[in-house]
């Protein structure tokens, strides 16, 4: 029997609140309390009442609560990547709402719309490396797709192949071809390299289109490993058996396909395959935020920040190069650590709370918004001076008058 039963038995019986409250170790004003109730509800104060407030002015807004499910929803039959990272990235720059990684996740676990994965390898188990600029190492390899048929049955089966920068994961060239070849492999490459420039290095797998090394010394080396020898573009292959040396472009070519096939209309020729490969392209580069960059940023922000490396015969140089992270002040500055002194780099109080990378070659400094490749600010240190100034007048940025 409940302890709200036997105090409010015992009172009625006649007992006084006091010695009822003596009795069961309890205090006088809770007696009182659970008597009025008692007076209201009846029988219903034998039970304990819910704690839980009646109003919870902290909780996410219905409507938030809706436009998450529904980027949720659109996302995925888009066949584009729909996890709380991504979610949240669209909130703040298209919708101007933010909320936090762990908030979008419970809305999506009440929603139903999670699946436990509790056999799931953890990150922190992986061992993960990622080039300092872009076009220091490309990677390329090349994964099958079947066309349809008009009458919706099983097509042919071609292939696609990809280059994609690793600094950034730009998708550099895609394309799809009935099956892919050496000669395919070096031309793909060329047009790539003519659009963006050589790269310091390629990262391929052992497949005879790329790498003669297992061929037992038949043919010599193919038409891409002469091209990279000629341009004194470092060539390196994984090994035999370890795919995950060339992880990212294979998850790229499983998030290009899982999009591909959430495609209404499936591609009936390989004209039909490549131009919905280009719109995916576009969308992958320019739209889609990734979560393994820095703020979420896009492919092209990434590969636009900085300066792009290339293939050179003395790779070592006498300039001392540097790339540094950071977020600027509430005083709208970043430091900065020149001839063992911090120096203070004003960027402006406007910017307060910004993530930053500081690209950083001997005393040049030029300071790039980390999600959007904004140049914030391109200066030379002063060694002389520990604060480098914006060069603007001091204080608030004068309004601009009406005409």
């Amino acid at each position: 029997m409940s302890t709200r039963r036997l105090v409010i038995t015992a009172v009625l019986s006649g007992a006084s609140q006091a010695e009822t409250a003596r009795t069961y170790g309890v205090s006088q004003g809770w007696i009182s309390r659970l008597m009025t109730r008692y007076n209201v509800e009846g029988e219903a104060a034998f039970e304990a009442r819910s704690r839980a407030p009646n109003t919870r002015p902290g909780a996410t807004a219905p409507a938030t609560v809706d436009l998450v499910l529904r980027l949720r929803k659109q996302f995925g039959e888009a066949g584009l990547d729909a996890g709380a990272d991504t979610i949240g990235w669209h909130l703040q720059h298209h919708h101007r709402v933010t909320l936090s990684r762990a908030t979008i996740n419970r809305i999506l676990t009440r929603a139903g719309q999670v699946v436990p994965e509790p056999s799931k390898r953890p990150k922190s188990s992986y061992i993960r490396f990622q080039a300092e600029q872009p076009n220091e190492t490309w990677q390329s390899d090349f994964t099958h797709y079947r066309l349809t048929r008009a009458d919706a049955r099983s097509g042919l089966d071609v292939e696609i192949i990809t280059w994609l920068d690793d600094h950034s994961r730009y998708a550099l060239h895609i394309s799809a071809h009935p099956r892919i070849t050496g000669a395919i492999a070096h031309a793909t490459f060329q047009e790539a390299a003519e659009l963006h420039g050589y790269p310091a290095s390629t990262l391929t797998d052992n497949g005879l289109v790329y790498t003669a090394r297992f061929a037992g010394g038949r043919g010599g080396r193919t038409k891409l490993e002469a091209e990279l020898r000629r341009q004194n573009i470092a060539q390196k292959n994984s090994r035999p058996n370890h795919p995950t040396t060339c992880g990212k472009v294979e998850r790229f070519q499983q998030t290009m396909k899982k999009w591909l096939h959430a495609q209404p209309r499936q591609p009936h020729t390989i004209t039909q395959l490549q131009a919905l490969i280009d719109a995916f392209t576009d969308e992958y580069n320019h739209r889609r935020p990734h979560r393994s960059l820095p703020q979420r940023a896009t492919p092209a922000t990434a590969y636009q920040t900085r300066p792009k490396a290339g293939p050179s015969t003395d790779r070592t140089g006498d300039t001392h190069d540097r790339v540094r992270h950071d977020t600027i002040s509430k005083t709208g500055s970043v430091t900065l650590r020149v001839h063992g002194r911090l120096r203070h780099i004003g960027i402006g109080r406007t910017y307060a709370g910004t993530y930053v990378l500081l690209l950083v070659q001997d005393l040049h400094v030029r300071v790039i918004n980390a999600a959007t490749g904004e140049l914030l600010r391109e200066l030379t240190i002063d060694p002389r001076r520990d604060y480098q100034p914006t060069g603007r007048p001091p204080g608030p940025t004068p309004k601009k008058q009406k005409a």
